[in-house]
């Protein structure tokens, strides 16, 4: 499933849903029983007495979907652009020193600094999503590691391990 408003169903996906929930209202006006309800519309009996009740309480329009859930990003399309063209800058521009990694830490810092705006780190990552960076684990390789030594193991040692 994909989440391109930041969270939740697509809007599509919210239609579709709406659909479903409408389609309930019509039965409880006919007096259709919940676990009726439930079973024609393949979904659980707790769904269909929450719809119910707010069937009750506002009618159908009660039932139609409220929109994309979650907050919505602090940031708009104009300062995510200038994130991701600092982004593209690398650390040491910023004064993160040498180490050209991108960490969620450093990401918030830039983010707070450059727009006044404070995110957590888990707000960072959504952040990050959102322009298209992905979380990537670096490779770190001990110095005295010897290929030949790991590739002549593999090739006899484990064969003979694993009989």
């Amino acid at each position: 499933m994909t989440y391109p408003d930041g969270g939740g169903l697509s809007s599509r996906g919210r239609a579709k849903r709406e659909v479903v929930r409408r389609r309930a209202a019509g039965w409880f006006a006919e007096g259709v029983s919940v676990p009726e309800v439930a079973r024609r519309l393949r979904v659980s009996q707790t769904a269909v007495y929450g719809w119910r009740k707010r069937w009750r309480a506002g009618g159908e329009d009660a039932l139609a979907s409220k929109g994309p859930g979650g907050s919505r990003c602090r940031l708009d399309e104009a300062r995510l652009q200038r994130l991701a063209d600092a982004l593209e800058n690398g650390p040491a521009a910023h004064g993160f020193g040498a180490d050209q990694r991108w960490t969620l830490a450093r990401v918030s810092d830039l983010v707070t600094r450059m727009f006044r705006v404070r995110y957590t780190l888990r707000g960072t990552a959504n952040v990050m999503y959102r322009l298209g960076w992905s979380v990537q684990v670096p490779k770190h390789r001990a110095v005295e590691r010897d290929e030949a030594a790991i590739a002549a193991w593999r090739k006899e040692t484990w064969p003979a391990g694993k009989r």
